[in-house]
């Protein structure tokens, strides 16, 4: 199947359709250290009727910036980024990227789909992460500047070859970013290819709700709707286990603050060097968009809520930042300065039958929302 087909396919398969009414937003194009690869970059900027205003650039479909009101009204960007693309690939190349072609880790960097073993980059120790050396988040897509009935969008289209990275099937993927008049930042993925694949694709900002550098974000208080969590060995490889968080210092099913029991103790915050665990979300039925996760910001009164499609999400505190990445405006994204919340598949599926598959066929679409919604609280809970 050709790249032209998969297009088509996917086309009849997304759902985008026109706005219809006067709607005020404004998205701006412009261009981002000209090329890359051989090929443009752009940024692109979003603003709702509310002043919210995203940054996103082509190069890895990356979230550059996202300015939010704070409780006094005050706008602060929220997201880790940098001004270039130079200084993704001096520093951090993940910071606010759509990681694939399998986002996470896969043991070895090696699966077997349909009896044949495929072998991935290793580039993680001894394993796959987020693709391998050259990932979606090191591609530079195809961007487009497009409306839904939901609000703004830039739509950001890349084509992987068959064998790309070690990845069978030639895959076509569409990410949509809206962003609404409620602060919401949507986040809807859909692929199709043209013969067996896995497909595990997340979006990987790390944001900061009291301001991008603002330091240590352990004051936060999180919430996440899970019940278990997948445990890791040394390698950070889901063991293939389903635990309880109860009573451990993964339940956050009531809020906790991040720091209160980062510090703790147990085997797998070690392991982790903190939280950097794949949560399984409580959903009746797989697929059906559902709470995963909120995070509060006591000093700004920002709060986060998150919605997904997906059936896990990956909290990460960012423990192995060291403050070696400079960010925008100069400042030094210090450890533990971040968090992620990558809604995903579990970890190394594809060598565990028993968690969901992320095998992805030809004549299947790979179809997933994730939304990210902000608002204020003026106090404590």
């Amino acid at each position: 199947m050709n790249k032209t087909l998969l297009l088509i396919l996917l086309v009849l398969a997304v759902s985008c359709q026109p706005k219809t009414g006067d709607y005020p937003g404004m998205v701006k194009q412009e261009n981002f250290q000209s090329t890359y690869k051989e090929l443009k970059t752009d940024l692109y900027t979003i603003k709702n009727n509310n002043g919210v205003v995203m940054q996103v650039t082509n190069y890895g479909a990356k979230i550059v910036t996202l300015f939010i009101p704070d409780k006094k009204g005050n706008f602060d960007d929220i997201v880790f980024g940098y001004k270039k693309i130079q200084d993704y690939l001096d520093g951090d190349k993940y910071f606010g990227a759509v990681v694939g072609r399998y986002a996470n880790r896969i043991a070895g960097g090696k699966f077997t789909l349909d009896g044949t073993e495929y072998q991935v980059p290793v580039n993680n120790g001894v394993n796959s992460l987020h693709g391998g050396d050259s990932g979606f988040d090191d591609a530079v897509w195809t961007g487009e500047i497009t409306e839904t009935l939901e609000g703004e969008s830039v739509k950001l289209t890349l084509y992987s070859k068959d064998g790309d990275q070690g990845y069978p099937g030639n895959l076509y993927v569409e990410v949509l970013y809206t962003l609404t008049d409620d602060n919401e930042l949507i986040v809807d993925y859909n692929a199709v290819t043209d013969k067996p694949t896995i497909i595990n694709l997340s979006q990987h900002t790390y944001f900061n709700l009291n301001g991008h550098d603002s330091g240590p974000i352990l004051n936060h208080e999180m919430v996440i709707n899970a019940d278990k969590f997948t445990p890791v060995d040394q390698g950070l490889i889901p063991t293939g286990e389903l635990r309880p968080v109860e009573g451990t210092a993964f339940d956050f099913k009531m809020p906790h603050l991040i720091g209160e029991r980062i510090a703790n103790t147990e085997e797998q915050i070690a392991l982790g060097g903190g939280y950097d665990h794949n949560f399984i979300l409580n959903k009746e039925r797989a697929g059906e968009l559902t709470f995963a996760a909120s995070v509060y910001d006591m000093l700004s009164g920002r709060f986060l809520e998150v919605y997904t499609t997906h059936p896990a999400l990956q909290f990460y505190t960012g423990n192995f930042l060291d403050g070696t990445a400079i960010g925008k405006g100069g400042k030094p994204y210090v450890y533990r300065s971040g968090f992620c919340l990558e809604t995903q598949y579990y970890p190394d599926s594809p060598n565990h039958p028993d968690f969901p598959s992320t095998v992805l066929r030809s004549g299947e679409q790979y179809k997933h929302r994730t939304v990210f919604r902000f608002s204020v609280k003026q106090g404590p809970r």
